[in-house]
């Protein structure tokens, strides 16, 4: 009997940090009409504000602790930093789920304290590796979101306006002075001056193939992008 393979839509990947559930890419020509391409956007454009409020949470209580560190009351700062990076790995675990289609086991809950007492229980929670770790994430994380954020938003904006320039070039003739079409360039040189308006089908369509290279590139620049945060996902705030 000839065995059958089968493809699966996901795999699993098993490893030191985990069982790792990972959604497989898009192809190039489904890419800018699949709803995971969506989602991934859409996890990009969200990721900024999320990466701010985490940033400012790391950075605020952090020096909070550090300025309180000459007394003991730094130390209930520093506890309540980790616990609350716990609190947002989880947070970008269930995002990264439903957004990148990554499903990555988190670190189970802090043990016990092997001392009793306050001092055993502050030294139990500072020295939790995985709060640690998710409070990294919140601080490396943010000028990359930033910089997704700006990248996406680019290509995403660009791409269509150029792909769909022909639909809507009319509108520069009957309503801007003097433009005979989309201008590209308008400067004076040595007396002259000089235009390059787009106006004739050849020029449009040129145009338009170019908008849309850049739109069916998009999706691929998007999961380039977001492998990133799988990889941060995986590494610091998984099992």
């Amino acid at each position: 009997m000839t065995a059958v393979t089968t493809v699966p839509l996901s795999y699993r990947c098993a490893s030191d940090s985990g069982s790792v559930h990972v959604a497989p890419e898009v192809g190039f020509l489904r890419g800018p009409f699949a709803g995971a391409t969506y989602r991934e956007i859409g996890y990009t454009l969200t990721s900024l504000p999320v990466a701010m409020g985490g940033f400012v949470f790391a950075i605020a209580m952090f020096s909070t602790g550090a300025a309180l560190a000459v007394t003991v009351l730094g130390l209930p700062v520093f506890a309540a930093m980790l616990a609350g990076a716990r609190g947002l790995g989880a947070v970008e675990r269930v995002r990264a789920q439903h957004g990148l289609g990554l499903d990555v086991a988190g670190p189970g809950p802090l043990s016990a304290p092997e001392r009793g007492g306050f001092w055993g229980a502050m030294y139990h929670r500072l020295t939790d590796v995985k709060g640690w770790q998710a409070l990294l994430f919140q601080a490396v994380m943010f000028p990359w979101r930033v910089f997704s954020f700006v990248m996406t938003v680019t290509f995403l904006a660009v791409g269509w306006a150029v792909a769909l320039l022909p639909a809507y070039n009319w509108v520069f003739p009957r309503y801007v002075d003097g433009w005979s079409g989309y201008r590209v360039y308008d400067f004076t040189s040595g007396g002259i001056h000089h235009t390059y308006d787009i106006t004739t089908p050849l020029q449009l369509g040129a145009v338009s193939l170019l908008g849309l290279l850049i739109v069916f590139l998009t999706p691929k620049l998007v999961r380039a992008l977001t492998n990133v945060d799988r990889a941060a996902v995986r590494g610091l705030l998984g099992k």
